[in-house]
C-alpha cells in the first residue's frame, strides 16, 4: 500500500509539472494582456485538478498495462510456435507469415483512434462548424480507417526491414497530389485530423507495438526499426479524410448528372 501511494505521489508530481507551464501561460495572459479576472475561477481550478488526477491515472495505466501488454502481444504474435505450430520454422521467414501481426495492427489502430479524445474533440468542433454536414462519427471512422491503413504499411515495413523512406516518399507524393485535387474546405480539416491521432491513446499503444515487434523479430533493431509507426499513423488519416471528401464530391456530381439526364 505504501509503495502504491509513493508511486502515485511521484506520478502526481510529474503531472503537475507537465500542466504547470499551461497554467502559467493562461494566468500571465489573463492578468497582463487581457487584464481581467478569470471567469468561473473555482470551476477552472477544479478542472485543472481533474486534469492532474486524470494524468496520474493515465500515466500509471501506461506503465502498468499498455506498454507491457503491447510488448507481450508482439512477442506472442511473432513467436515461431504460434506462426508455424508444430512445423519446423524455416530459416528465412517470409513477411506474409506475419499476417496475424497485420490484423492486430489494423484492429489496434482502428480502435485506439476511435477512443482518442483529441480525435473526438476535433470531430465535435468540425460537426458544429459545418452545421452537421460532416458528422461526428463519419469523421472519426474515416480517421480510424486511415490509422489502420497506416499501421498495416508500417508493420510491413518493420517486418521486411526496408528503409523508412521507401514508404514515406511515395505516400507524401500521393498526399501532395491529393492536396492539389481535394476540395479546399476539407484540406485544413484533413491535416488537423492527421495531427490529432498522435495523442495520448494512440501514440503509447503504437509505440509499444513497434518496440515489441522490433525486439521480437530476428534481425530488427528497436532503435532503427521500433520507431516510425507513429509517422504512418499520422500521415494516412490525412489521405483518407481527403479521399473521403473527393469521393463524396464525385458521388454528388454523378448524382447531379443523373438527375439532369432523367430531367431531360
Amino acid at each position: 500500500m505504501i509503495e502504491i501511494l509513493n508511486t502515485g505521489l511521484r506520478v502526481l508530481l510529474v503531472a503537475l509539472l507537465d500542466i504547470l507551464p499551461i497554467i502559467l501561460v493562461l494566468v500571465v495572459f489573463q492578468w497582463l494582456a487581457i487584464r481581467r479576472p478569470f471567469p468561473n475561477l473555482r470551476r477552472t481550478a477544479l478542472g485543472f485538478v481533474y486534469v492532474a488526477l486524470g494524468l496520474v491515472i493515465f500515466l500509471e495505466g501506461l506503465e502498468l498495462a499498455l506498454f507491457p501488454l503491447g510488448t507481450l502481444m508482439a512477442d506472442q504474435l511473432t513467436d515461431a510456435s504460434f506462426i508455424f505450430g508444430a512445423q519446423t520454422p524455416p530459416a528465412d521467414v517470409d513477411w506474409k507469415d506475419y499476417y496475424w501481426v497485420y490484423i492486430f495492427a489494423v484492429a489496434l489502430g482502428f480502435t485506439s483512434s476511435i477512443a482518442e479524445p483529441a480525435v473526438i474533440a476535433v470531430a465535435m468542433k468540425v460537426r458544429d462548424v459545418s452545421g452537421g454536414t460532416i458528422s461526428l462519427w463519419g469523421l472519426r471512422l474515416v480517421v480510424a480507417l486511415g490509422v489502420a491503413l497506416g499501421l498495416i504499411v508500417g508493420t510491413v515495413k518493420l517486418v521486411t526491414g526496408l528503409p523508412l523512406h521507401y514508404f514515406m516518399i511515395p505516400a507524401y507524393l500521393l498526399l501532395i497530389v491529393q492536396t492539389w485535387l481535394a476540395p479546399r474546405s476539407i484540406i485544413p480539416i484533413a491535416y488537423d485530423s492527421g495531427g490529432v491521432t498522435t495523442s495520448i491513446v494512440t501514440v503509447p499503444l503504437v509505440t509499444a507495438l513497434g518496440l515489441g515487434l522490433a525486439e521480437a523479430i530476428p534481425g530488427r533493431s528497436p532503435l532503427l526499426d521500433g520507431f516510425g509507426l507513429v509517422a504512418f499513423a499520422c500521415l494516412f488519416p490525412i489521405m483518407t479524410v481527403m479521399g473521403y471528401a473527393q469521393l463524396s464530391v464525385y458521388s454528388a456530381r454523378r448524382a447531379g448528372h443523373g438527375s439532369e439526364s432523367r430531367g431531360n
